[in-house]
């Protein structure tokens, strides 16, 4: 089985969704992953429609707007939020929705997040993959506290879901054995989030081989095991000086990829 590879749309910020689906286009890859953020096409299911069509990329997932930054995308209510992103994805063919734990703050949306995730797997036959997080430093805090800001921790398997997403950008800053995660998220293990990292305290989304992750051990593994999820390289291009150098990137992230996964 081939694994499709895509290309987050975060991965050409601050350049909107629209040049995320050209370049994913020009540079070969399978599909697209679409970042749900302040940017006004990643909002609009009927834009993306038309973009993936005219350009041949079909929506392989949908990352749910989960960020700070994105807590009022569409609505301040997080349960409104995740299912707008899982009908989104039926409307558009997307197989995954990607989504962070419940933030500490978020009591309600927290208690009922497990019975929430599986209602909407089960109504709407997506995988929604709960994603792996890091510790960040509190406000004022010394320069090397750590805090997790997610309920009711950082490893989404310390609860237990059907499906999931392996970021290996979180596995460096948050100083985890991506290999080990893996193996616990077992055949869960719908979705990769394919980056690199040095092991600094903070989420760097390298092209992978860049840093000192396992990114092809795991891939390596994945292939093995016929995984029947997709990978996505989810990458940070913003200081590309210009649009060659984040062509070189996003084509380098590709190659490494398809060449581990035996493509």
């Amino acid at each position: 089985m081939t694994v499709p590879i895509g290309l987050s749309t975060a991965s050409v910020w601050p350049l909107r969704a629209g040049a995320g689906f050209e370049l994913a286009a020009d540079l070969g890859y399978d599909g697209v992953e679409v970042m749900v953020w302040a940017d006004s096409v990643s909002q609009d299911v009927a834009a993306l429609r038309r973009i993936s069509r005219g350009t041949g990329m079909p929506v392989l997932s949908i990352h749910s707007p989960s960020l700070l930054i994105t807590q009022r995308v569409w609505s301040p209510d997080p349960v409104v939020r995740l299912r707008r992103t899982v009908d989104a994805a039926v409307e558009l063919g997307a197989p995954t929705v990607v989504v962070h734990p419940p933030f500490r703050w978020q009591r309600r949306y927290g208690d009922g997040f497990a019975d929430l995730v599986a209602e909407l797997e089960e109504s709407s036959g997506v995988r929604v993959a709960v994603e792996n997080m890091f510790k960040v430093r509190p406000p004022g805090g010394r320069r090397d506290a750590r805090v997790s800001a997610f309920r009711p921790s950082i490893d989404p398997t310390d609860v237990g879901y059907r499906s999931y997403t392996l970021d290996l950008s979180h596995t460096a800053a948050a100083g985890m054995d991506a290999m080990e995660l893996a193996r616990r998220m077992g055949d869960g293990l719908t979705h990769v989030h394919l980056a690199d990292g040095t092991g600094l305290p903070k989420d760097e989304h390298l092209v992978p081989g860049r840093g000192t992750q396992p990114c092809a051990e795991l891939l390596e593994y994945l292939a093995g095991r016929e995984f029947a999820g997709q990978v996505v390289l989810e990458v940070n291009t913003r200081r590309a000086p210009e649009r060659a150098r984040r062509l070189k990137d996003l084509a380098e992230a590709l190659l490494f990829a398809r060449f581990h996964l035996g493509q």
